[in-house]
């Protein structure tokens, strides 16, 4: 690929992650991808998305970009993606981070990614992409603080894109760091596409992103007898090994 396309591509990532908004007066001529947040579909117009609460409320969920934005291929492709962090407020004090990406085809054409939630009222400290996995690295309270409390305690979300759904699947560590796949992982395309699963008892405890009306919408934890049974759900990304606590 010649220099000079390399570099309109990225130019073109750039514009996508985060300067879609007005810049000198004018809007971007590249369009804003659809994101799913909470099972509903969000279009950032001008950096800003802005749709009804609860019906028959007058509260508005307020969704924004904030930046922290991250290049490199999270699908496979050896094309660059860009992803960034969203904002979004659902008319009370809560203000709920989520990260998601933009993914570019070879034909120029892209596509938004399923949000995934970081935390409400957190500290954003990086965002990057990293041999195909998505690392975002923040600040949150610890269990028990209260809202009131600094977040102090550092975290890091590792996330790995199913090219096929656009949702992200939580990748397990292990203390060096790296993917332990005994303990659990993201669902496949495999997994999602079995005609039939075994019926082994070898429990995983998945992480089930339910659909609700009002935001925010925290995913629950359900056992499932193994992890096929688990990723033929269309709204679990990732397991632990063993049963939920």
């Amino acid at each position: 690929m010649k220099t000079s396309t390399i570099v309109g591509l990225v130019g073109v990532l750039i514009v996508v992650g985060g300067a879609w908004y007005w810049t000198s007066g004018r809007q971007s001529a590249v369009p804003a991808p659809t994101f799913i947040i909470n099972g509903q579909p969000v279009t950032l117009v001008n950096g800003r998305a802005e749709t009804d609460g609860a019906p028959g409320s007058a509260e508005k969920v307020v969704t924004q970009y904030f930046g922290n934005v991250a290049t490199g291929d999270l699908n496979g492709d050896s094309l660059p993606d860009v992803a960034f962090l969203l904002t979004q407020n659902t008319g009370g004090s809560g203000t709920f981070y989520y990260v998601v990406a933009t993914i570019v085809a070879a034909d120029g054409s892209y596509k938004g990614t399923d949000a995934v939630l970081l935390g409400d009222r957190i500290a954003p400290q990086t965002t990057e992409i990293r041999d195909g996995k998505l690392i975002v690295n923040y600040a949150d309270r610890k269990a028990g603080e209260p809202m009131t409390a600094q977040p102090r305690e550092g975290k890091s979300l590792y996330l790995k894109l199913d090219p096929v759904t656009l949702q992200f699947g939580i990748v397990v560590q292990n203390f060096e760091g790296e993917a332990d796949a005994s303990k659990g992982g993201y669902c496949t395309p495999e997994q999602r596409n079995a005609d039939v699963c075994t019926a082994d008892y070898t429990p995983v405890c998945a992480t089930v992103q339910i659909q609700c009306i009002t935001t925010p919408c925290d995913p629950i934890q359900e056992t499932f007898s193994n992890s096929c049974n688990a990723c033929k759900n269309p709204l679990v990304n990732s397991y632990l090994v063993g049963a939920c606590k």
